[in-house]
């Protein structure tokens, strides 16, 4: 599974994507900085990670379009399908590639709380629960983008078809005010990535919260899986 990490990281900056990626994030993390902290004379920076949620919801797709489309395009695919790596490998090592780049672009958030400390005294509880939740929320999101990348080898597609799961996970957000049912509420609220992330930015790991994303990440990667499979007998 390590060379499939490699592998991968290595796709991401032989060209342009995975630069444009962090590149993208950490200019807007910054421009959220600036105007939502340091123009105010505060060193809260609680508006820096909401903002980014909303950032990286749109920007998974550029991360995850050729995680798995790529190979298919290219025919690469087969390769792999017929390598002694298991499936479930492939498609973690692709995942963990995609968390790396990720995980990168978001720590610039603790960059910045590192500098503010030395100005003025920081929430480190409330900094990694909002960390913790950005972090999450991402990998959920990549999840998604990896299992759409697999059922197409077009990379457009891919994007495309990640971009409206985003916007499919909005309108659920949203489907209680259009539907105002108990039962529709409930059954959202159990779903919702809203309310499951907004405790974890308040400090507050519950294990429930803490579950339902890395179950959203089990479950797409397990359909990724399923898919790779689907493929290999057909």
């Amino acid at each position: 599974m390590g060379a499939i990490i490699k592998r991968e990281l290595s796709a991401y900056f032989t060209s342009p994507v995975g630069f444009v990626y962090l590149g993208a994030v950490y200019f807007l993390s910054g421009i959220f900085l600036l105007t939502g902290a340091l123009m105010a004379g505060s060193a809260d920076i609680r508006p820096v990670f909401s903002s980014l949620l909303s950032v990286i919801m749109f920007l998974t797709p550029v991360l995850t379009m050729r995680l798995m489309s790529e190979d298919r395009r290219r025919r690469t695919d087969q390769l792999l399908l017929t390598s002694p790596v298991t499936l479930g490998a492939i498609v973690l090592g692709k995942f963990l590639a995609a968390a790396v780049v990720y995980a990168a672009a978001v720590s610039v958030t603790l960059v910045y709380a590192a500098v503010l400390s030395f100005f003025a005294s920081m929430n480190w509880a409330i900094i990694f629960g909002n960390y913790i939740a950005l972090l999450l929320a991402g990998l959920a999101f990549i999840s998604i983008g990896q299992f759409i990348s697999s059922l197409t080898e077009s990379q457009a597609i891919a994007a495309i078809g990640t971009f409206a799961a985003v916007l499919g996970i909005l309108f659920l957000e949203a489907l209680p005010l259009i539907v105002p049912s108990p039962a529709v509420s409930a059954i959202i609220s159990q779903l919702s990535f809203t309310m499951r992330f907004t405790p974890i930015t308040s400090g507050i790991l519950s294990v429930s919260n803490l579950f339902f994303f890395v179950s959203v990440c089990a479950i797409f990667l397990f359909l990724t899986t399923r898919a790779l499979e689907k493929r290999r007998w057909s």
